[in-house]
């Protein structure tokens, strides 16, 4: 559908600096958060296409933090690009101020939608199938974590307040069994008992992040596979995208949710466990890839506990599924009563996976690290 009739949206793209003369508006993207637009203009034959997107007031209430956090990391990260002979036009996200110089745009009904540049000749994958795609997610992401290691950490607001805060998870976790607003705590007794004889691996990072025997640094908060452009000709990650929970958090959180949703067999919603397992040979390509990049801008703290960052971003994961089936399902989006259950059981499953190869892990990651600190 072209929406160029939509006086709505036309008054939206005569706000931003966009170059030619219009031809197309039409909804592009999968995602279920914002609401996407790819707008096409044409300047002496040449094609010029650019994003535009209403940011979901629902999740995101405060535009302008969230809107500061972007510019100014895409910003940093085009320097670096720069410096380091890239191309900042491709390996990072180009946002547009309006043509009143403000970061988005508010429409009469106090929506706020933003633009960007949009990037071609590239694909996304959904889908972990192949170490070399895990591998040259990992490197992307480590390049992310590298170049922004220096970034001044003071300058980002934190859009989602204890986002990877386990012990906070928890304390959630606990209410909901002793409220049992959903009726079923005795359909997740198993789930339930699993999840509490694990609550000790709470907070050894939290706790870390107080002793500062970690850093805080810049995260990506949602580092899925799909969330990195790969090349369509050479196949090479080469851009993270999807920034909006970019904010102040640990390194090994990134590293976790990396392994919790990509180093396994099956989906998170696979009922059938035996389908359900850690794959090493991805978590493997992806340490590699990751350390590969960023192992000199990781401290030996970091290092030694990215196992565990995906042993505890699991454990996590499971536990915010299970909360929300005791509570009745009122976050996570479900297709039957049993969903969350279902979903809580992957993880705990993939928790013990990760417990049963923990020292195979671990001496691998050291050893990917020497290599890499003897590359550069």
């Amino acid at each position: 559908m072209n929406y160029t009739n939509d006086e709505k949206i036309l008054k939206i793209v005569e706000s931003f600096p966009f170059q030619g003369e219009l031809v197309e508006i039409k909804p592009t993207g999968s995602g279920h958060i914002n609401s996407t637009f790819l707008v096409t203009c044409t300047d002496s034959n040449i094609n010029y296409q650019y994003i535009l997107q209403l940011i979901n007031p629902n999740v995101f209430k405060k535009p302008d933090e969230l809107m500061s956090n972007v510019m100014n990391v895409t910003g940093f990260l085009r320097n670096k690009i720069i410096l380091d002979g890239g191309n900042p036009e491709r390996e990072t996200l180009t946002f547009l101020y309006t043509k009143d110089n403000a970061p988005y745009y508010k429409d009469e009904n106090g929506a706020c939608w933003r633009a960007y540049n949009y990037i071609g000749n590239c694909m996304t994958y959904d889908k972990v199938d192949e170490p070399i795609k895990m591998y040259r997610s990992a490197k992307a992401f480590g390049v992310f974590q590298k170049r922004l290691a220096d970034y001044p950490i003071d300058n980002l607001f934190e859009t989602i307040p204890n986002f990877h805060n386990t012990p906070a998870r928890y304390d959630a976790f606990k209410e909901a069994i002793e409220n049992n607003l959903s009726g079923r705590l005795e359909d997740a007794k198993e789930e339930i008992e699993f999840a509490l004889s694990r609550e000790c691996d709470a907070s050894k990072l939290t706790d870390m992040i107080k002793t500062g025997d970690l850093p805080v640094r810049v995260t990506h908060n949602d580092t899925k596979i799909n969330n990195v452009l790969f090349d369509k000709i050479t196949n090479d990650a080469f851009c993270v995208i999807d920034l909006d929970t970019v904010m102040p958090g640990l390194s090994l959180y990134d590293f976790g949710d990396s392994i919790r949703s990509g180093a396994v067999t099956s989906d998170e919603d696979e009922k059938d466990l035996d389908k359900f397992n850690l794959d090493v040979n991805l978590y493997n390509a992806y340490a590699e890839g990751f350390l590969c990049e960023a192992a000199e801008s990781l401290t030996q703290n970091e290092v030694d506990n990215l196992v565990f960052s995906a042993k505890l971003m699991t454990l996590e994961c499971g536990v915010r599924f299970l909360t929300d089936f005791l509570n009745g399902d009122v976050y996570f989006k479900t297709d039957y009563p049993e969903h969350n259950l279902v979903r809580c059981r992957t993880q705990f499953k993939l928790v013990r996976e990760i417990e049963a190869h923990y020292d195979e892990m671990y001496k691998t990651t050291a050893e990917l690290y020497r290599r890499a600190l003897l590359e550069k």
